[in-house]
């Protein structure tokens, strides 16, 4: 990923770890938890906390694990994800909460029917954890299957919103 020479980032410590927020001018571009894989290097980003919108976010994330707050609302920047990476990151966007999909269903619903893998990955790679909702995709069979933020996160977040799982 290419990340924007302007984002900054601030570290908060939710109820499933540390986790790294970053942030451009256009919005919200990163959430990953501690050793997440695809997680970014953040050696050459400004440390900024003060940023409105990291704020917001902190705000929001501490509303969604305290029940409060099921959607987020906050300005995203995903220009570091490839065209193909940001259709199916804007897909994850539309599952509700407490629902789930299938990695052949979204890549269905972006119109790949056949780039199971690839979507896959790109879901893999999504660098704005919980927010863009990426833990709401399960195996078709209903098991639940790689995170990166690891099953255990997975787990919970889907338990949180009350989602039903085999």
């Amino acid at each position: 990923m290419k990340h924007d020479p302007a984002t900054v980032f601030t570290e908060w410590h939710g109820p499933l770890g540390p986790m790294v927020l970053a942030a451009t001018p256009r919005g919200l571009s990163g959430i990953w938890f501690e050793g997440q894989r695809h997680g970014p290097v953040t050696s050459s980003w400004r440390r900024a906390a003060d940023v409105p919108v990291l704020q917001q976010a902190m705000a929001q994330l501490t509303a969604y694990f305290a029940g409060r707050r099921t959607a987020f609302d906050l300005p995203l920047d995903l220009g570091a994800g490839t065209a193909f990476q940001q259709r199916v990151w804007q897909a994850l966007r539309q599952i509700a909460p407490g629902g789930t999909t299938s990695y052949g269903a979204l890549s269905a619903r972006i119109g790949s029917p056949a780039a199971v893998r690839a979507v896959g990955a790109a879901v893999g790679r999504n660098p704005v954890s919980i927010v863009v909702p990426c833990h709401r995709v399960i195996g078709t069979d209903g098991s639940l299957t790689g995170y990166a933020g690891g099953l255990e996160r997975k787990t919970a977040l889907l338990a949180l919103e009350g989602a039903a799982l085999h």
